[in-house]
């Protein structure tokens, strides 16, 4: 197993610090020689960390007077009743989903279990990207039952959300039933979408929501781009 480079442990304790408030929006960080020190490496291998940070949109380099914090990673809980755009707003960040695609196909084995299906049975799927303030945050693909909900691609291109998707289905409450989550190293066209170097850290997480009846009504599948999102589990 490759270790974590020197430089992606550091950019990766920046973000937790940035995420837990020990640096808000607009404190400038400790200088290039002050990181160097602390952590016992080069000014160079600082550097790097810092890119990283820039390039997520996390700080920002001001010449001659120091990198400044400009965004906290985005808070997301995951629970029983979260919805997406509540959520997101609740954080003080502007909401976006942005559709890559809408598609029918049959289900795989993993889907149709999920989904109280048979293999092969027809799924709508919705591939597609969630954003925060306009930047990408999370790369998702939700599946649904075809033969219960046949109109939901539909509604979904009208609308760009689950929640109001599923309510124009007839399906008035939804709830979690079930969230596994794993860490991984994004793939290239993950990276792609999420504007990531290819083997930065996301986290992975498989989901399956239910109506109030017990059916299961949503298959989810969502990468988290790693530093721009603190995951919270509710209860509720």
């Amino acid at each position: 197993m490759s270790k974590t480079p020197i430089w992606k442990s550091i950019a990766l304790s920046l973000t937790s610090d940035i995420a837990e408030g020990r640096f808000g929006t607009g404190d400038r960080l400790p200088t290039e020689a002050q990181l160097a020190a602390t952590h016992g490496v080069n000014r160079h291998t600082v550097r790097r960390a810092l890119a990283e940070l820039s390039e997520q949109g996390l700080v920002q380099p001001r010449r001659g007077a120091g990198v400044f914090v400009t965004a906290r990673p985005t808070d997301y809980p995951i629970g029983k009743r979260v919805r997406y755009h509540k959520s997101i707003s609740a954080s003080g960040k502007i909401p976006g989903k942005r559709i890559l695609s809408l598609t029918t196909r049959a289900a795989d084995e993993a889907e149709a279990e999920a989904l109280a299906l048979q293999p092969g049975d027809p799924v709508h799927v919705y591939d597609g990207l969630s954003l925060a303030d306009g930047q990408p945050i999370a790369l998702f693909q939700s599946v649904f039952p075809a033969l219960r909900l046949p109109e939901i691609l539909t509604h979904l291109t009208e609308t760009q959300s689950v929640t109001k998707a599923l309510q124009l289905c007839g399906i008035e409450d939804f709830i979690r039933t079930s969230t596994r989550l794993t860490a991984r190293a994004a793939t290239a066209t993950q990276a792609l979408h999420l504007n990531l170097n290819e083997g930065a850290p996301i986290l992975h997480s498989l989901g399956i929501n239910a109506a109030p009846d017990g059916q299961p009504v949503e298959y989810g599948k969502t990468v988290f781009a790693g530093e721009r999102v603190t995951l919270t589990l509710h209860e509720t």
